[in-house]
């Protein structure tokens, strides 16, 4: 089907690419820029900024109450941005909609960014997080049975990069992994996937601009022959969380979220893929308002949620 026409509006609104370097700090105030006032958010139970203290450092988290319960599931999210942009207030919305439609008590991680800080800084705060909140059953309320991690875009290689690490290391408290449009393959060869052709042009994120983009991961230290920031260049996946990958039609990345749902199926794992006809590269975080959209936010919770 064609792009959704919402999207489309807000597309042809765009400004065309100046090919100028990139400036994070602008970048960033400009996100700041359009985050809703609290008042204006979606209300819960309770939302509480805490310090999770990990191997890495002290990580600023911020935790999502759905309702009171005596007990929840977990959830760990991790907000996309290209691994330099993003913040807690920049996907509050994104938390907000996943505590209330799956019930889990969700923790959004405030990661650090490049290229201030240099691999593995940010994948080392996701994992040490995922532990801190494990180990933090009590004040957390945690089922101990559900704990789950999520992220969109580069968020959602965090996610795969952290279930490897956790599989690696011998932890196994991992229940389930959502990977929304994942960049999962930092080698940007555009012959590697057809939708990076396909969807090259034209639909917000550009084939283009990946590069650039991602640059300031990449060179901070992030080699993409790693599997920790290509996850799908690790060659044994068995033994890792059920996985749902949500993947958008209009994608340059695409393929390859989808390519590494089929190789988890293919390693024995349980994995669902789900494509959002219409919807482009973002959607989730930017097009939520729009149903059809939204519906990756109860597709999750029926995921997370299943006997």
């Amino acid at each position: 089907m064609p792009i959704h026409p919402e999207i489309a509006k807000v597309l042809a609104t765009l400004p065309a690419p100046e090919g100028s370097p990139l400036n994070p700090e602008a970048m960033r105030a400009g996100e700041a820029a359009q985050v809703p006032p609290p008042g204006d958010r979606l209300p819960l139970h309770a939302v509480e900024d805490l310090t999770a203290a990990t191997p890495s450092g002290e990580v600023p988290v911020r935790i999502y109450t759905p309702v009171e319960a005596e007990a929840y599931g977990l959830l760990v999210y991790f907000h996309g941005g290209a691994f330099f942009l993003g913040s807690l207030d920049t996907h509050d919305h994104v938390a907000r909609s996943l505590a209330k439609e799956t019930g889990y008590k969700v923790i959004s991680v405030g990661y650090r960014l490049a290229p201030e800080a240099a691999f593995p800084a940010g994948l080392d705060d996701c994992y040490g997080v995922v532990r801190w909140a494990a180990g933090q059953g009590g004040s957390l309320k945690w089922d101990g049975k559900n704990l789950a991690l999520a992220g969109d875009s580069s968020g959602g290689t965090f996610v795969a990069a952290v279930a490897a690490k956790a599989h690696d290391d011998g932890f196994f408290a991992l229940t389930h992994q959502v990977l929304f449009y994942p960049s999962l393959d930092l080698d940007f060869d555009v012959d590697r996937y057809a939708s990076l052709r396909e969807n090259a042009k034209g639909y917000g994120l550009e084939t283009a601009a990946l590069l650039p983009f991602n640059a300031f991961y990449i060179d901070s230290g992030a080699d993409p022959a790693d599997p920790l920031v290509s996850p799908i260049k690790r060659e044994d996946l068995a033994g890792l969380p059920p996985a749902l990958v949500i993947t958008a039609e209009y994608d340059p990345l695409r393929d390859e979220g989808e390519l590494y749902g089929r190789r988890l199926q293919e390693a024995g794992v349980d994995a669902t893929i789900s494509r959002y006809a219409g919807a482009n590269h973002g959607f989730v975080a930017n097009f939520s308002w729009i149903p059809e959209f939204y519906r990756a936010f109860q597709e999750t919770a029926e995921f997370l949620n299943r006997d």
